[in-house]
């Protein structure tokens, strides 16, 4: 393809649910799709303008792209590839016995790929694009190897967000579109077959865009989890759990949004760790487990375990930036930071602390009460100035985001930073 309007040749490799939807869409997009399958009932469907399977509107798109010549569909890779600019992978990795993926499908289609383009060089480029779900990694470790003697082959993953059920309405109006890879232009050619949809691709690089498609089903899991925990609770305390829900998502600023999802820091402070073992403990004397709910503390104390360990891999002097459980704020209550500063107390490590909005000559009340007399070992850590934290330390770790002017003194120290606020552990 030489722009991005140009009709494209593209391979799609599968006709199960996910490569036929996407074969037939792409080829009322007026693409050229021929889909490459070893069965041969799917292939005869296909040849009789029929969908090998149930899927509302699927039928009528087959019946259309198959008649105007668009879609076509065979058994053999060489006759897949003979031409084409993009093939699509599109088989299954069903569950092996101990959870892992099965790649024996795909490991069976790269090799044919690849006898193919052995046995007949091609005289144009060739972008390999997995839309099959695959762990980070694959690409780089199954698909690159086997096609690394191909003059031309490039591979770039481009995972597929279809649902039973309105799998063409998913395609044809997507929520999300995302391309990877290690070469920019390839990942352009494969965003560019979908230009004419609704959606601006991401563009992302390799293992990012084989993580998407897991972070995006494992969410959805935990929604529907986190709706039903809630709403079993509900029921046993006469509550309409419906009505929870459907008014917890009216908030679109905090509950239905971007906020929180973003990795980071373990969460502390005087509301959330009250109130899950608030809901923990009330639904234990109901005889009532939530295992969702009960594990998002453990989860949180496993994510400061892994934050402590990466600050003790840091050698020599720790400068620790941010005391409170959050940027903006003076609250220590449940901070995790305190917790973070005690094992490195114990383990005789040394350390320093700055935080702009806590300074011994300023706080008062409760939270000067908790540091003269809980953690007053943590108390004696702390500096008045950032710039005593910067002439002693070896290391920076920053536990909260900084504002800018903070931002800017931390970067103009040249110190090594461990970035804890953004997850980077």
């Amino acid at each position: 393809m030489e722009n991005s309007s140009e009709r494209a040749r593209i391979a799609v490799f599968g006709l199960g649910y996910v490569g036929c939807v996407t074969a037939a869409c792409l080829a009322s997009l007026d693409h050229s799709v021929i889909g490459v399958d070893p069965d041969f009932h799917k292939i005869d469907n296909v040849r009789d303008a029929r969908a090998p399977f149930y899927e509302p509107g699927l039928e009528e798109i087959v019946k259309a792209t198959v008649g105007n010549g668009r879609f076509s569909a065979c058994a053999s890779a060489p006759e897949a590839l003979a031409d084409a600019d993009i093939a699509l992978l599109c088989v299954g990795t069903p569950s092996e016995r101990n959870g892992n993926l099965g790649l024996d499908q795909l490991r069976r289609v790269v090799g044919d790929i690849a006898a193919s383009l052995d046995s007949k060089p091609r005289t144009k480029p060739l972008v390999v694009a997995v839309r099959s779900t695959v762990f980070p990694g694959t690409c780089e470790e199954i698909v690159i190897p086997a096609l690394a003697g191909q003059p031309g082959v490039t591979v770039v993953s481009n995972p597929e967000f279809l649902r039973e059920g309105c799998a063409v309405r998913d395609f044809m109006e997507p929520p999300l579109l995302v391309a990877g890879g290690h070469d920019a232009d390839a990942v352009r050619r494969v965003a560019a077959i979908y230009d004419r949809l609704s959606v601006t691709p991401c563009l992302v690089s390799l293992r990012t865009a084989e993580m998407i498609k897991y972070a995006c089903n494992a969410f959805h899991a935990v929604k529907i989890a986190f709706a039903n925990e809630i709403g079993a609770l509900a029921q046993r305390l006469d509550v309409n759990g419906g009505e929870v829900m459907e008014t917890l998502c009216q908030d679109l600023k905090l509950n239905v949004s971007t906020a929180y999802l973003k990795p980071g820091f373990a969460f502390g402070g005087s509301c959330l760790p009250k109130d899950l073992r608030a809901l923990a403990y009330r639904a234990n004397r109901l005889d009532l487990k939530l295992p969702l709910l009960e594990s998002a503390m453990p989860s949180n104390d496993r994510h400061l375990d892994r934050a402590v360990q990466a600050v003790l891999d840091l050698k020599g002097r720790v400068g620790v930036v941010g005391l409170a459980f959050k940027e903006n704020t003076d609250d220590l209550r449940e901070s995790p930071v305190v917790t973070l500063l005690e094992h490195l107390i114990g383990k005789g490590r040394d350390v320093r602390v700055y935080d702009p909005h806590i300074q011994m000559d300023r706080i008062y009340g409760s939270n000067r009460n908790y540091i003269l007399n809980a953690v007053p070992h943590i108390g004696k850590l702390l500096t008045g100035a950032f710039s005593e934290v910067a002439g002693w330390a070896e290391h920076l770790v920053l536990t909260q985001k900084p504002a800018p002017e903070l931002a800017r003194e931390i970067h103009a120290s040249g110190l090594p930073v461990l970035d804890l606020a953004r997850g980077l552990v």
